[in-house]
């Protein structure tokens, strides 16, 4: 049975290109080694990338976009599967419940709040689902450190701190998926 990666990453076509190519790379991994992909659904930025690289490397792609922005910067038609749902929440929901395991990559806001919330469900115990930050360039670490701070000043559990593993590139994110 394939394994699911819900990689999120960012949107803009305007990201530095160490930033496209380890999305490019993120989406090699996951087709080279038979895993699927579930995302945002989109054809822009890391997004597109990380898709079309994983269908190029023989992987399944899914792809979850609410109507809005379908309308605004478009769904990738190429996917293994497309879903256009009504909301973002929903989005998040079905990107959840088909993932078994959660990647960030670099990106924006989008990306920090859909981060946010799988970490907090996991906080609350709504899953136990790894969370993997890649730290492209040192890119996430103003956020580990703020998750020391969090923890630091008691506004989480010390076993918080590690509900976050962080990796330096794409494919130590593989270490983690052989516990899946």
């Amino acid at each position: 049975m394939t394994k699911y990666l819900c990689v999120y990453c960012g949107a803009s076509e305007r990201a530095d290109p160490m930033y496209r190519q380890a999305a490019i790379d993120m989406g090699r991994v996951i087709g080279e080694n038979k895993l699927g992909l579930v995302y945002g659904g989109g054809r822009l930025g890391l997004m597109g990338l990380v898709a079309d690289a994983v269908l190029h490397h023989g992987g399944r792609a899914i792809g979850f976009i609410p109507e809005h922005l379908n309308d605004r910067e478009g769904a990738h038609l190429g996917l293994t599967e497309l879903h256009i749902v009504d909301t973002m929440h929903t989005r998040k929901k079905n990107m959840s419940e088909h993932a078994d395991m959660f990647v960030v990559l670099p990106g924006g806001f989008g990306t920090l709040d859909e981060m946010f919330e799988i970490i907090t469900w996991h906080q609350l115990k709504l899953h136990n689902k790894p969370i993997v930050l890649v730290n492209i360039n040192h890119y996430w670490d103003p956020l580990v450190q703020l998750i020391n701070t969090v923890v630091d000043k008691k506004f989480a559990h010390s076993e918080h701190r590690f509900i976050v593993k962080v990796v330096n590139n794409v494919n130590d994110v593989l270490t983690i998926t052989k516990d899946l």
